[in-house]
């Protein structure tokens, strides 16, 4: 069974949310209690102008550059939308339930931005993308307000459903059950997290949406502007909404009055599984030490990310994409030909791919060289592994099969600034110049370390010479990473310091003192 868990480190001001599967980080998000504009926000806010050229207009959301709003993000019934809120700011309608709300005839979609908006006029926005660079959030005026279930849409009537569900008598159920606990002048889409579910548990689920909607709709009136007037969940009770499943085997929190929130929410939506959220309370070890996130951090969010038996990516970053490059290494394996080698690190890559991407929230364009392969059946099934890798991503993507360059396109929604962390560390032999922290340095120092004791030279004496600091960090502490690999290969290395070595050099070497790596 796949174990997955939810580590929430929090601080002051800073809460981290890494989620494990098999002990494997796969995902990293950070909230800050400054955060204003986390995506799912509901805002009165004021349009500064429309801009003909554009089609789109720039709107005041109280962040220091102003929001960027397109015509096609107005939704079909913003005419009713636009007429709603007046009558909610102005306390001319106390009744919230759109029953008896009249729709207006739907703008039309190949309209003008100007026929619709102008200078000064309220509306209600959704933060649709948080500030990314130097751009404001990106809002729309179609409102959506997401339960564990359903997401309810005001003034619509139309009831869709997630195209992950492949049961067409499960969508036809969900869509006949839906249709009749739905309340008029609401739209509703079905979630995937829905499939199997009663109706009992749809309709609390729509119940607690429409509260939502109708306290949003009471602080509408005399609001300021701009205000926020419907906030997201926190980051964990958001993240515990959207994946949150019964293979979920435990959520470690380290400070209490979160700890309080999360259980409270947990026992809300899965009320078996309140016992699995516990309180870490070891104040000897961090929470991410003791469960091994720092150290997977500093080896997964560097230029380089490594995987087993030698194979790497190397990520890079431009204005326009990211640029992955796949490294077959050092790698050494049993495979009979080049062509099977190839298969073998693109599909071990592809799983890493995937990973990287949920793991640095990375969006836009992603182009991903692969090692070439001339057998179209290996080009088909990287590409599938890859599809299937990928299904567990909740961000909307798009992947093209390889090309005849082995390069694969991939786009993925990008709605938050992508998450970086820096891996390196001020080196203390050169001022001003950084190096990668020993940690990386470590693994690699280790993956050459098991090749070579899986080699020729697996019966000679190894030693090891590197630079006294890094020499110092391998033999320091109880247990020391040297005592970590005798206990792993049941073999001494000598760890020999040396001065005239740069920071990151290392070499092994035999008794008679010949570098064998």
């Amino acid at each position: 069974m796949v174990k997955r868990e939810l580590i929430i480190r929090s601080n002051s001001d800073v809460a981290e949310f890494a989620l494990l599967k098999d002990g494997r980080l796969t995902e990293l998000h950070k909230e800050k209690e400054s955060s204003n504009f986390a995506v799912g926000d509901i805002m009165l806010a004021k349009v500064r102008k429309p801009v003909t050229g554009l089609n789109a207009a720039f709107v005041n959301v109280g962040y220091e550059k102003d929001a960027f709003l397109h015509y096609h993000d107005l939704g079909p019934q913003f005419a009713t939308a636009i007429k709603f809120v007046k009558m909610a700011t102005t306390g001319k309608t106390k009744d919230f339930s759109l029953k008896n709300f009249p729709l207006e005839k739907d703008i039309d979609k190949d309209g003008s931005i100007n026929d619709v908006l102008k200078a000064n006029q309220s509306i209600l926005v959704q933060i649709v993308k948080e500030p990314i660079s130097t751009k404001g959030p990106r809002i729309s005026t179609e409102i959506s307000i997401a339960g564990r279930y359903l997401v309810m849409v005001p003034f619509s009537d139309r009831v869709s459903i997630s195209q992950k569900i492949e049961s067409k008598d499960e969508k036809d159920r969900l869509k006949r059950l839906v249709r009749s606990i739905k309340p008029k002048g609401f739209g509703v889409i079905i979630r995937t997290v829905a499939e199997g579910k009663k109706v009992a548990e749809l309709d609390r689920d729509l119940q607690n949406l429409f509260k939502k909607w109708t306290l949003m709709c009471k602080k509408l009136h005399n609001a300021p502007h701009p205000s926020k007037v419907l906030v997201e969940l926190n980051r964990g009770s958001s993240i515990l909404r959207d994946m949150f499943n019964d293979s979920f085997t435990g959520i470690h929190i380290d400070e209490e009055t979160l700890y309080e929130q999360i259980k409270d929410y947990v026992q809300e939506i899965a009320p078996k599984k309140e016992s699995i959220v516990k309180l870490y309370d070891n104040n000897s070890i961090p929470i991410f030490e003791h469960f091994g996130i720092e150290r997977q951090i500093k080896t997964s969010f560097g230029r380089i990310a490594t995987m087993k038996k030698g194979a790497y990516l190397v990520i890079e970053h431009t204005e326009a994409l990211h640029v992955i490059d796949v490294n077959s290494g050092n790698r050494s394996n049993k495979a009979n030909t080049q062509e099977d080698t190839a298969l073998q690190v693109n599909l071990a890559s592809a799983t890493e791919v995937a990973r990287q991407l949920r793991l640095r929230d990375m969006g836009g364009i992603i182009v991903v060289d692969f090692i070439d392969m001339a057998n179209p059946k290996h080009r088909k099934q990287l590409f599938d592994h890859l599809t299937e890798e990928m299904k567990e991503d909740r961000a909307k993507h798009k992947i093209l099969p390889p090309s005849k360059f082995g390069l694969v396109q991939i786009t993925r929604q990008r709605v938050r600034p992508e998450m970086e962390i820096k891996t390196s560390e001020p080196t203390p032999t050169i001022t001003g110049k950084e190096v990668e922290a020993p940690i990386v340095l470590i693994d690699k120092i280790t993956a050459d370390l098991e090749k070579l004791l899986n080699g020729p030279a697996s019966k000679n004496d190894i030693s090891l010479h590197i630079h006294p600091f890094i020499a110092a960090y391998l033999t320091c502490g109880v247990p020391s990473i040297r005592f970590k690999w005798f206990q792993k290969y049941k073999r001494w290395v000598k760890v020999q310091p040396r001065d005239a070595y740069r920071y990151l050099e290392y070499r092994f070497k035999n008794k008679e003192g010949k570098t064998i790596y």
